[in-house]
């Protein structure tokens, strides 16, 4: 909650007598009027906001400050009496959170609702008020942000906290943005706090926010918060890294003489750029320290490269790469591929003839505003088309700026079983820092985490539906289930028609997003399998042979003598043949073009004529490769059956990566039926080739 307000009368359920009355309907204009009794005129802002202001107006010159002195006006009247646990009055906290936000660039419906954030929780304005003072904007952010801060943060209802904040918040990123300035500056005044209660507001930082800040791009807020969890949750490791850069601070710096020479390389150029030396901040230094060992003085920071245009952007980078020696292995291009969450840049390292070596980071003035604010530098996402009118604030709302992974997030935390494996799969989403893009074979597209397989693609495309998916082709090209999929790729997703089919205990080792586990995991819960045999035993193939065998209708010139039709190529008339005589006086009968006529002949085998009876009959032999799935091989018999042809013996080998290969010898009754056979058996759900073995 905002919840370091200590005024009673804001919690009805302390005060019996104000729970009976329910609240009372204040009367903005009189709260107004009594604001402006004190000693600020109608013609300027209160003092107090007059910082917001500046902040503001430096992001959006034209911006309409008369909506944040009325704003402030009511905040401040409403939380008049209140005090935080510091001793600092309330009002404080909304203003310092609101120019948190006004300093990353948010627009002036976030300010107003930042400002107000609080008064409908711990003050008696409602949520009708606000709409009918400020609008229907103010009033959806308001409410948004009021569910939040209803959430008990315990550590036994944090699955579900966060379960519903995601549903809060998910429908304007905007009520995140609110949130995270408004966590940023409970962090910095949590020293009035118990430890054990600070330890336990940190992790929830850091589990969550933290990641939701990273997803979001709101890189100057992210940032703050971990060095405040790393203060709280690591204090003897944070005081380390905090001596090393103090002590770092009396040394020579060599960055700003490397950034004069970034200067001059740049101007000898003609390239107009600004450059800064961009100091890491602590947990940063922490990383590195870990990760290099001893530091050097260029480990301290970063190069930073402001330019106008993109590309700019790579003529910086060419020049940075001729005139100084580049480490290759740390350039990385995030114009061309951008981060899931907008962030980008073009990052190198560069050594110098001292031997230090520079990171760099290139960018355009934009580029940089998205890379710190996110989101909040997208402003509002719905001034571009009509506003939304006045309705329940539960409904749900389309928000062109919202990421990939937040509609993600919205969907599956609706199938999540119970808050445990939400919290779950919740954390590893988060942990994501990659996002790639495949195309569907309608033309449409997915996005997917890195590592996302077909399961993946198949999952997020048909839901559910997604159980009796059978195969994929990637590019063009069939492929397993478990294939792994790359940024770019078109994936076709075959699916049975069979409404029985369901999802191996195997797909769990492939799926890498919360809804594709979640959804395989329900389905196997709901259809246990007791015989499954232990996934160690092998298996056996399966063979049904028939009583019926010989050489079908083939005759050799070799009186008395039997006759077989070789089981490697499986001839049938009118194919060329060739017979040769084996153990026991048998005659074994084999296409020419079999590569065993060539290794009969090298070994000086009796070779025989062999011809055709004038009966159609033929006896074949069919190897069907499939995906698996349930009544696979009753499907495919039944097929065979229709052609009236007769299985004289059929083999199944156990499945290898969710793919089947049959083998089956069948009897004829007209060879000229043949290529009918195999195009009834390819067009069975999940069978993908059938060729003669």
């Amino acid at each position: 909650m905002s919840a370091e307000a200590t005024n009673p009368e804001a919690h009805p359920e302390a005060r019996p007598e104000l729970r009976r009355r329910g609240r009372t309907r204040l009367d903005l204009r009189r709260l107004g009027r009594a604001a402006l009794l004190g000693p600020t005129s109608r013609d300027r802002l209160p003092d107090a906001i007059g910082h917001v202001a500046e902040a503001h107006r430096a992001h959006h010159p034209d911006a309409d400050l008369s909506v944040l002195r009325r704003a402030y006006l009511l905040a401040e009247t409403s939380h008049r009496g209140q005090m935080r646990k510091s001793g600092e009055p309330y009002i404080t906290h909304p203003l310092a959170v609101t120019l948190i936000l006004a300093e990353l660039g948010a627009e002036t419906t976030t300010l107003t609702a930042s400002l107000l954030h609080d008064t409908v929780e711990d003050t008696d304005v409602t949520l009708d008020q606000v709409g009918e003072e400020f609008g229907d904007e103010v009033r959806f952010i308001v409410d948004g942000v009021t569910k939040v801060e209803k959430i008990d943060y315990g550590a036994a209802a944090e699955p579900e906290t966060f379960r519903k904040m995601l549903v809060a918040t998910g429908n304007d990123v905007r009520v995140m943005s609110i949130k995270l300035a408004d966590r940023l500056h409970n962090m910095r005044t949590l020293g009035v706090m118990r430890p054990e209660k600070q330890a336990r507001i940190a992790k929830v930082t850091r589990d969550v926010l933290i990641p939701l800040a990273e997803r979001l791009g709101v890189q100057a807020l992210k940032t703050e918060l971990e060095d405040l969890v790393f203060s709280i949750l690591h204090p003897e490791e944070y005081e380390r890294t905090r001596a090393l850069i103090a002590a770092h601070a009396g040394e020579r710096d060599p960055l700003p003489a490397i950034a004069d020479s970034v200067r001059s390389v740049l101007r000898d150029a003609g390239i107009a750029a600004e450059v800064q030396v961009r100091p890491r901040h602590f947990v940063s230094v922490h990383r590195i320290a870990r990760k290099r060992g001893e530091l050097r003085g260029s480990d301290f920071g970063r190069i930073l490269v402001l330019v106008g245009e993109n590309a700019d952007c790579y003529a910086v980078l060419g020049e940075m790469h001729t005139c100084f020696t580049p480490v290759v292995s740390e350039f990385k291009d995030f114009i061309a591929a951008p981060k899931f969450n907008l962030y980008q840049s073009l990052h190198t390292a560069v050594a110098t003839h001292e031997g230090y070596v520079a990171e760099v980071i290139v960018r355009t003035r934009q580029m940089h505003r998205v890379a710190e604010a996110g989101v909040v530098a997208l402003g509002n996402p719905y001034t571009t088309g009509s506003p939304p009118e006045a309705t329940d604030c539960d409904e749900e709302r389309v928000d062109p700026t919202r990421p990939g992974w937040l509609s993600r997030l919205l969907d599956w935390q609706q199938s999540a079983p119970d808050p445990d494996t939400f919290w779950t799969v919740l954390r590893a989403e988060l942990a994501q820092d990659r996002e790639i893009t495949v195309f569907r074979a309608d033309g449409g597209t997915l996005g997917l985490p890195a590592g996302a397989s077909c399961i993946d693609a198949a999952y997020a495309q048909h839901g559910e539906a997604a159980h009796g998916c059978i195969g994929a082709r990637v590019n063009g090209r069939l492929t397993s289930l478990s294939s792994p999929l790359s940024d770019g790729d078109t994936v076709q997703l075959l699916l049975a028609h069979d409404a029985s089919s369901g999802p191996a205990a195997e797909w769990l080792d492939h799926a890498r997003t919360p809804a594709a586990r979640i959804a395989i995991s329900s389905w196997l819960q709901a259809h246990p399998d007791p015989a499954t045999a232990p996934t160690s035993a092998a298996r056996a193939p399966l063979s049904v042979v028939g009583a019926r065998g010989g050489g079908g209708n083939a005759v050799a010139d070799l009186p008395d003598a039997p006759v077989r039709l070789a089981g490697c190529c499986t001839p049938v008339p009118p194919d060329a043949v060739a017979g040769f005589v084996v153990r026991g006086g048998a005659v074994t009968v084999h296409r020419v073009q079999c590569a065993a006529v060539a290794r009969m002949r090298a070994v000086g085998r009796t070779s025989v004529a062999v011809h055709w009876r004038a009966t159609a009959d033929c006896r074949v032999t069919l190897l069907a490769e499939s995906f698996g799935r349930p009544h696979l091989l009753a499907d495919l018999t039944e097929a065979i059956a229709r052609e009236g042809v007769e299985v004289v013996s059929a083999t199944v080998e156990p499945p290898v990566e969710q793919r089947v290969r049959h083998t089956y010898t069948l009897q004829l009754p007209d060879a000229t039926g043949l290529a009918a056979l195999m195009r009834a058996m390819r067009d069975v759900p999940g069978v993908y080739d059938v060729s003669r073995a």
